[in-house]
């Protein structure tokens, strides 16, 4: 039992992380090497100064259904985690983690949601002064979309844990 209990703690803080890079860093779309764009800045490389330019992304409906989708995602995994630890110490013997599983299928949910609306109006999303089709997912996008059944897979583990002594 400890076994489970620590490889689902582990995979819960491991998904929270990659929640975390994948909503804050800077390479949800990578035009070359040097210029990326993110869900708040749109990024480019300075070779003479060596130093990251960035500026604001213009903000469309669908990169703010983005944006809410994955912070949301962030504060459900987040709450989830608080409230796992909680009812570790406070829940009596026999009781199913209901609520800490529902938190990270909704987390699942949300990320699977903003990763959809990226992927299918990234024309909407990105700069208009830029090609959408000289470039690529970046790692962040990637990112998102590994949370989707890791957080699923999370959530259902938590709804049929039971706690034991």
């Amino acid at each position: 039992m400890a076994y489970l209990l620590i490889s689902v703690t582990m995979l819960h803080i491991i998904t929270l992380a990659m929640l975390f890079i994948a909503t804050m860093e800077k390479s949800w779309w990578v035009w070359d090497p040097t210029e990326t764009s993110d869900l708040w800045y749109n990024c480019r490389f300075d070779n003479s100064t060596g130093t990251q330019l960035c500026e604001t992304t213009k903000e469309t409906e669908w990169l703010q259904a983005v944006q809410v989708l994955m912070v949301l995602s962030v504060a459900f995994s987040s709450v989830s985690f608080l409230v796992f630890l909680g009812q570790l110490f406070t829940m009596s013997k026999g009781g199913l983690f209901y609520f800490t599983g529902l938190c990270q299928i909704f987390a699942g949910l949300t990320v699977f949601s903003a990763a959809l609306i990226y992927t299918l109006h990234q024309k909407e999303i990105l700069p208009d002064s830029k090609n959408p089709t000289s470039g690529d997912f970046g790692y962040c996008f990637i990112l998102a979309w590994v949370c989707v059944p890791l957080l699923l897979c999370s959530g259902i583990i938590y709804i049929h844990l039971r706690k034991k002594e």
